[in-house]
């Protein structure tokens, strides 16, 4: 049965986008259909970490959400670039699809003028699920609270929350996992990136569970090989035995395990 994977940070530039994009490539190198939604309509960028320029999406998300398309044909396989040309191959083995958002100025003025019906997001989410066969739906959310974060957190098997070791990141963190709790989140995974490596992880993984009552399932390091590559490509792909890469592979592990998590 598919599981829906909301990925959500308080605030933004915590890595929420380079880490979806990232779990996704790990979760399909394991055997899984996965599907990713960008579903930050008011910044878009995901798609940028698959090396697709937005010239190359004739469909968008915003599409489907003002009635033009059925949401599949803003469906785009990435698979031969994410995870190689043998598995894309393979129509039975697993993919990689990609739902951008429209990077268009007038597209991003309407949202932001109007707004979009939520409920119609929920109905195509359910859709790629069926339509393309996935295993896992991956939603790369907004930073913040707002009705479509509230939407996804709602409707999710699971919720990963990125947090940086940062004050703010702190206290922004528990009004979101407290919001999840209260939508009865099944299962809330813990995700702190860029932690210096001065920092006592084992002390910092501490005081974040006993802070939120949730497993710390990933501690992704402040890497200058993932600056570096400034969100120009996967980052698993490029350095696959660099410890930041092990800990996203401790995540893929924990979201698959049925076992892991907290309410």
């Amino acid at each position: 049965m598919a599981q829906t994977i909301s990925i959500h940070s308080y605030r933004g530039g915590t890595g929420k986008s380079n880490t979806s994009a990232n779990l996704a490539v790990l979760l399909a190198r394991a055997g899984s259909r996965v599907g990713v939604v960008d579903t930050d309509i008011h910044s878009p960028g995901i798609h940028v970490v698959f090396g697709r320029a937005p010239s190359s999406f004739q469909r968008s998300l915003n599409d489907f959400l003002w009635g033009r398309c059925p949401v599949e044909e803003a469906a785009y396989d990435v698979t031969t670039t994410a995870i190689g040309q043998a598995a894309a191959e393979d129509d039975h083995g697993p993919r990689i699809f990609l739902i951008p958002s429209s990077i268009k100025t007038g597209e991003i003025a309407r949202i932001l003028r109007e707004g979009y019906d939520v409920a119609r997001l929920n109905d195509g989410f359910l859709e790629l699920i069926r339509v393309l066969r996935l295993d896992f739906l991956l939603i790369d959310t907004h930073p913040g609270v707002n009705e479509e974060t509230l939407l996804s957190i709602a409707i999710s098997d699971a919720f990963v929350l990125i947090l940086r070791p940062d004050q703010q990141d702190f206290q922004g963190t528990a009004v979101t996992l407290e919001l999840a709790r209260k939508l009865d989140v099944r299962k809330i995974l813990i995700v702190i990136n860029k932690i210096p490596p001065a920092m006592d992880r084992e002390l910092l993984r501490q005081q974040v569970e006993d802070a939120y009552r949730a497993p710390v399932v990933g501690m992704l390091p402040l890497s200058h090989e993932m600056a570096e590559l400034a969100s120009g490509g996967l980052f698993v792909n490029r350095f696959p035995l660099h410890p930041l890469t092990r800990e996203l592979s401790n995540v893929v592990a924990a979201i698959q395990d049925g076992s892991v998590g907290s309410t």
